[in-house]
């Protein structure tokens, strides 16, 4: 059992709460019983599982290397307030960009919480793909893996350079729609073609106009009220489900 915070596996550990290091070692840690079970029973490469002295391995987990940690080790490496008592060290995954049915695109959104969610939303909705372009939040960031609540395994994955992967997504065939306040076509207007590539904007300044340049069609969301406009992860919702049905 390791039982000190100055122990150099656990200090590793503890290095991936930060993204340059999360690159470096190409892995990044999930915490609870939910997340790990998801990384565990999909097909992304789990490292290690980590677990505290008092917590029981799930059946599930036994085939792994695991490291048996004390209490005051994992509240060290844990980033929740309530640690369940058990995380995993996962391995990054890269899979080929391919053409895609329905992709969606993050041009800037910051906040942890909306692209967790947008990711979730994604994979609710059935879409295939999600690219978080550069000026995103990072997508191994604790808090965007927690808000996705499992959906990170099921969809692929991608960050770079939006204005390539849009380029790439128009030369196979993608529609592209871009969410935007002004100048832009109520949804339910325009009809949905085959494959489509949905672009959302940071959640202050909308699509860079690069971004917006590179659209085929923009749209909005009627504002029926008083409020100026809609939180990113609500009209992803609203667009993607309009889309799928």
């Amino acid at each position: 059992m390791l039982t000190s915070t100055q122990n150099t596996k656990v200090k590793d550990w503890k290095k991936l709460h930060q993204r340059k290091y999360r690159k470096q070692s190409q892995s990044f840690l999930v915490e609870g019983f939910h997340l790990v079970e998801e990384a565990v029973t999909s097909d992304w490469v789990v490292r290690e599982i980590i677990i505290n002295e008092h917590t029981e391995l799930p059946d599930w987990a036994a085939s792994l290397q695991v490291s048996r940690v004390s209490t005051s080790v994992f509240y060290a490496i844990a980033e929740t307030k309530s640690p369940q008592g058990i995380a995993a060290v996962v391995e990054m995954k890269h899979v080929p960009w391919r053409s895609y049915d329905r992709v969606i695109m993050l041009d800037g959104v910051q906040d942890p919480g909306n692209a967790g969610t947008i990711i979730r939303t994604a994979d609710a909705a059935g879409f295939d793909a999600v690219v978080l372009g550069t000026g995103s939040v990072d997508l191994y960031n604790d808090k965007v893996v927690r808000s996705t609540q499992g959906s990170l395994f099921h969809l692929d994955m991608f960050e770079g350079t939006l204005s390539d992967y849009i380029q790439s997504a128009k030369e196979m065939s993608s529609e592209i729609w871009g969410a935007a306040l002004e100048g832009a076509a109520p949804y339910k207007t325009c009809p949905v073609p085959d494959k489509l590539t949905l672009v959302l904007g940071n959640e202050g300044s909308g699509l860079q106009p690069d971004v917006a340049d590179m659209t085929d069609q923009l749209v909005t969301i009627p504002i029926l009220g008083k409020a100026e406009s809609l939180n990113v992860s609500t009209a992803s919702a609203i667009l993607m489900y309009y889309i799928q049905y």
